[in-house]
This record gives C-alpha cells, structure tokens and sequence, in this order.
C-alpha cells in the first residue's frame, strides 16, 4: 500500500501573467469574451465548462454546466427545467457562476440573476444539437430516482425507435437560461499567493471596478 498523500503540500507557484488596471477593458463582459477567446485558443478541455451555484432554503448547492452563450450582456447555459437546479433558480433567481481556467492560472467569478430564454431560442439551440442529445433531454428525467442503469437504457432504446421515423420534439421541461451578472471577478495567479483580483460591480448601468486584496 502505498503512503498516504500529504495533501497539504501541494502547491504550485503562479507566474505566467498579471492583471493590471491598465491592461482590463473597460467592459467586464468584453474583458471575459477576451479572456475566454485566449482559453480557446490555449486548447484547454471544456473551456466553456462553469460551476453553477444556486440557493433553496438557505442551502447552497453547486454543479457543473456548459457556457452556451454570451449574449444581450450575459450568460446563456441550457437543462432541464424540472431538475434540481431548475427548480432551485425557479424559488431564487439569485445565482453565481465560476470558470476556472488552471492552465492559464486564471478564474473568474460571477453573480447575478437567472431568467429563462424563450420558446424561439430554445428551439433553435435545440434543433442545432446532435440527434443523440435531444433524444437524451427527452428520456432524462434529470434528477429524479433511477431503479438501475438498464431502467434508463432501457428508455433510450424505446425513445430512439420511435424517432428512426419521425423527428424528436423539443420537450417543455427543457430549455435554456440566461445569467444577468451584477458581479464579475477577474482573478490572476501570481507568485507567493499575491493574486491579482479585479472586481467589477453594476452600479446603475455602469460597472465600477476596484482591486481586491488576495
């Protein structure tokens, strides 16, 4: 048996970039679309990967979901409307998201507020999908107890032979959502922990940013 990890000597040193006032756009949501242009670029895995945190009776809860959109000044991810977390933004639209992007030793975090898109856009993404992907938001009932695997195999291979004829139909309990941010962080690893963080707020309708300790 091998010994055991001492995990709390882990570390890694960060020095591959700064954040500075001078370099940030003046525009949080054109500093991200910069940002995330350089993860595509970088080639990371999922670069559009983002933890989803909602709240339910002062319980937070987290997964993660894939970035779909930046539009209209926000975020646009799709699920399944009768989920957990879809049933968690329906109590509290207060939400926050999370990229990290370790590579590049950069995270940004965001806050905002959640409303669903509508029936023009959801059909749209829907139809653009993989045919596997819209039989699957069919026959998942995400969230919800399964006996076993077979039980949702076994609902696949029933769904997807009745649409060996027919084209699948956008269910209503699936859709997409779209992330209003009030909040946005910009958070640069630099060495010996003294991380760069630059908050922007929404006051009104403009942003205001300040720099935050590490």
């Amino acid at each position: 048996m091998s010994d055991p990890i001492n995990i709390s000597e882990l570390r890694r040193d960060y020095k591959f970039k700064a954040l500075l006032e001078a370099d940030v756009l003046a525009n949080p949501m054109d500093q991200f679309q910069l940002w995330f242009e350089e993860a595509l670029k970088a080639g990371l895995t999922e670069p559009n990967a983002m933890s989803l945190s909602t709240v339910k009776n002062n319980k937070p809860s987290s997964r993660c979901v894939l970035l779909k959109g930046i539009e209209n000044e926000g975020f646009v991810f799709f699920t399944n409307y009768s989920s957990n977390k879809g049933k968690e933004m329906e109590a509290n639209p207060n939400v926050a998201l999370n990229f990290i992007w370790l590579e590049l030793e950069r995270q940004v975090r965001i806050e905002g507020t959640v409303s669903r898109l509508g029936d023009t856009e959801n059909d749209a993404y829907f139809y653009s999908r993989p045919i596997g992907s819209q039989i699957g938001a069919i026959v998942s009932a995400q969230s919800t107890v399964l006996r076993d695997r077979q039980e949702l195999d076994d609902a696949w291979t029933s769904i997807e032979s009745k649409y060996h004829t027919e084209n699948p139909v956008r269910p209503e309990h699936w859709g997409g959502y779209h992330v209003k941010p009030n909040k946005i962080e910009f958070w640069q690893g630099r060495s010996s922990r003294l991380h760069d963080r630059l908050l922007f707020e929404l006051m009104g309708d403009n942003w205001q940013m300040s720099r935050l300790s590490p």
